[in-house]
């Protein structure tokens, strides 16, 4: 397995792509959803959720 730029995933990986994802509202850098391409921490994903359309199940 090589360390090419296509295979680098995971924390140690910005440091060799650069490509570090941080939070759209409060610049955070982990606790990140990042599916859909949303780029939002955990944190501020809770409190604007059911705007965006999301719903809660239980």
């Amino acid at each position: 397995m090589s360390d090419t730029d296509e295979e680098a995933v995971g924390e140690h990986a910005t440091n060799r792509t650069g490509s570090l994802q941080e939070c759209q509202r409060c610049e955070r850098k982990q606790g990140l959803v990042g599916k859909y391409d949303i780029w939002l921490c955990r944190q501020c994903f809770r409190e604007i959720a059911r705007s965006m359309g999301f719903k809660k199940y239980q």
